[in-house]
């Protein structure tokens, strides 16, 4: 069973030591590589892929998106949400899920806050994974959904995408500072933060609320410099291992068929962020 994750950059993916271990676990010949692809290149390596045999692929920055234009069958909710990251090949047709917001608001409510109902939430960044979140969150019946992002036009068409199904308002980044002192939760969606520019930060974490959650997708390093600020000021911090690890159970599920070895692929990706 062929498969692998495509992104620019993906050097940093631990997707490859956490599938293959759960490929051995379930007794699975495969393997499952990483693929550097940049934006221009992008149709002719889904083309490449399908005449290849890959079983599946995992789709990351910047492709989420852009990604949907070459397949031939796009899941229901990866629809609605308008972001594919997991790709299906059943004997040459392509089909797109979305496994990043159930994955990313199941292991929320497992690790940082059981109930999201009422709470007020903002959300940076507006790209595919804001995307998934936004739709799993919007099934939670939160309060409101803040969505900020560097380009201001991008959060607001969000905002009326979505405004039917949750309360939801798009501002640009420098408004961020105004609207902190009401989130009950901080979620950052952007790339900002992750490995090797682990020092940088998204937001000023000195206006983040004290005692609120703050939560980060990045999960390399696993807590980001955004999340050991806001531990500082006493937040209940969770980091993105979990919705790693669960979007990826998701995703070997629709690829194999049988259930994920999630224990196994939890330790796994511990293990590599560790070597």
């Amino acid at each position: 069973m062929l498969l692998a994750v495509i992104g620019d950059p993906i050097g940093h993916s631990k997707s490859p030591a956490m599938h293959n271990a759960a490929l051995a676990a379930l007794g699975i010949a495969g393997n499952y590589g990483a693929l550097h692809v940049v934006r221009d290149d992008l149709g002719q390596a889904i083309t490449q892929i399908k005449k290849l045999g890959f079983r599946g692929i995992n789709v990351t920055i910047p492709h989420k998106i852009e990604v949907m234009a070459y397949l031939d069958i796009i899941d229901d909710s990866a629809r609605i949400i308008g972001a594919v990251n997991t790709i299906v090949n059943d004997n040459g047709v392509l089909t797109g899920y979305n496994t990043d917001g159930k994955g990313y608001v199941r292991s929320l409510k497992e690790e940082a806050i059981a109930d999201l109902s009422g709470k007020r939430i903002m959300i940076l960044g507006a790209g595919g994974a804001a995307r998934g979140i936004i739709h799993a969150l919007s099934q939670e019946a939160p309060k409101t959904l803040i969505i900020a992002n560097r380009s201001e036009d991008k959060a607001l068409e969000m905002e009326k995408e979505w405004k039917s199904q949750v309360d939801i308002h798009g501002i640009s980044m420098d408004k961020v500072s105004s609207y902190l002192p009401e989130m009950d939760v901080v979620i950052n969606t952007t790339s900002v933060g992750m490995h090797p520019h682990i020092t940088a930060v998204p937001i000023d974490p000195d206006g983040i609320p004290a005692g609120i959650v703050v939560s980060d997708l990045i999960y390399n390093p696993l807590n980001t410099e955004l999340l050991l600020r806001s531990q500082d000021r006493g937040c209940t911090i969770h980091g993105g291992l979990g919705m790693f690890v669960n979007q990826g159970a998701y995703a070997l599920e629709y690829w194999t068929g049988m259930p994920a070895p999630v224990e196994v692929m939890r330790q796994a990706a511990l293990n590599s962020l560790h070597s």
